[in-house]
């Protein structure tokens, strides 16, 4: 953070920010819409560690509306966060991605997304339900409870996950082949194409080794 901070200044760290925010609003809103109507669906309005499946089956559901609003607004985010990321804006980045590479370059990562948040979200769900039920199994509002569970849901989930989470950056943030030649450093950077996500597996673990996913 403070080599970002050094070298770029203290604003480079809100970079693609207003990306994140147009998409995250419509895309989160649907997702809890939609989980909270799935599980309501799926196990009746009742709580209880039978209903463990549909905890994870309601927020598979969700995220995939989800992902499908908020995919394009990622691209946009990690574009503008690379390193010398050569976008003066968002809407600029948006623009000239879809210049040149068209409207595929905002999904080239869609199903690496979802199989990373899939199974995060089916995880996490169901984690989140189980720890509830077992600390708050009257399912009062009960902030203490909700924190513990979340962390603990959240931290299984991201540990098991991160891993897709690198090749889906790659994906993202791979540039066109006619980047800028005139600026050598990011047209040098931008000369590889991942071709799909095992490609994108085996040239991380071939550079970076195990640790690359992490």
């Amino acid at each position: 953070l403070m080599s970002i901070v050094k070298r770029e200044g203290w604003l480079r760290r809100l970079r693609g920010v207003n990306a994140v925010a147009a998409g995250s609003m419509p895309a989160h809103a649907l997702y809890f819409t939609v989980y909270e109507k799935m599980k309501s669906f799926l196990t009746g309005n009742t709580a209880g560690h039978e209903h463990t499946l549909a905890y994870g089956a309601s927020g598979v559901v969700a995220t995939l509306i989800h992902d499908a609003i908020m995919n394009p607004a990622e691209v946009v985010k990690q574009r503008m966060q690379m390193a010398y990321s050569p976008y003066g804006s968002s809407i600029e980045c948006a623009r000239c991605v879809y210049n040149r590479e068209g409207i595929a370059a905002f999904y080239r990562s869609y199903t690496t997304q979802l199989a990373m948040n899939v199974p995060f979200q089916a995880i996490h769900f169901m984690g989140y339900e189980f720890w509830q039920q077992v600390l708050n199994p009257e399912h009062k509002y009960d902030p203490k409870s909700h924190l513990i569970a979340g962390g603990l849901a959240g931290g299984l989930a991201a540990a098991l996950t991160t891993p897709m989470d690198c090749v889906k950056t790659v994906l993202n943030t791979q540039q066109a082949a006619e980047a800028d030649p005139s600026n050598r450093r990011i047209f040098l950077k931008a000369r590889y194409r991942y071709r799909g996500i095992s490609d994108a597996v085996r040239t991380i673990y071939s550079q970076r080794g195990i640790s690359g996913f992490s």
